[in-house]
């Protein structure tokens, strides 16, 4: 069971924060899921991601060759069931579900929140506290001065 890092944007956005979480994932080796609660915002992230600075090959959710996606990008709604890609990494943005069974089923997963928003936060605290309960460990990270620090 891998453990889930909670990341509080506050200065950031979560495009600048995902990409780098992604390079150091794919540095482990591992295969990526990234799952937001929107359609047209992860549309809007997999052109962000072919067009960005740091190129990152991935696929959106529902095309042909999902199980061979590096980085599959995926929408709310399937926590709990494993992605097509066999990630070993999941990420998830703008308040995406979290269900015990990812975490069991992944190295790590990284849950990305924004601090400017009351209902993220306060789904992120319920994350914490239910996936706390069955035996995840969890980190909570912040930015501060620019750079991302681990909180005890």
């Amino acid at each position: 069971m891998g453990n889930a890092m909670f990341y509080h944007l506050t200065r950031s956005p979560a495009e600048r924060l995902l990409t780098q979480l992604i390079g150091k994932a794919q540095e482990a080796g591992w295969r990526i899921e990234v799952r937001g609660s929107d359609a047209a915002r992860m549309a809007l992230l997999d052109e962000q991601l072919w067009q960005g600075d740091g190129f990152l090959p991935h696929g959106l959710a529902g095309g042909a060759h999902d199980a061979r996606q590096p980085v599959l990008l995926t929408v709310a709604g399937d926590a709990g069931a494993p992605p097509a890609n066999a990630p070993a990494c999941l990420m998830t943005l703008d308040g995406a579900g979290v269900a015990p069974e990812d975490c069991a089923r992944m190295q790590r997963t990284c849950i990305l929140f924004d601090g400017g928003s009351d209902a993220q936060v306060a789904q992120a605290r319920d994350q914490w506290r239910a996936l706390t309960a069955v035996g995840t460990q969890a980190e909570y990270w912040a930015e501060e001065d620019g750079r991302w620090q681990r909180k005890r």
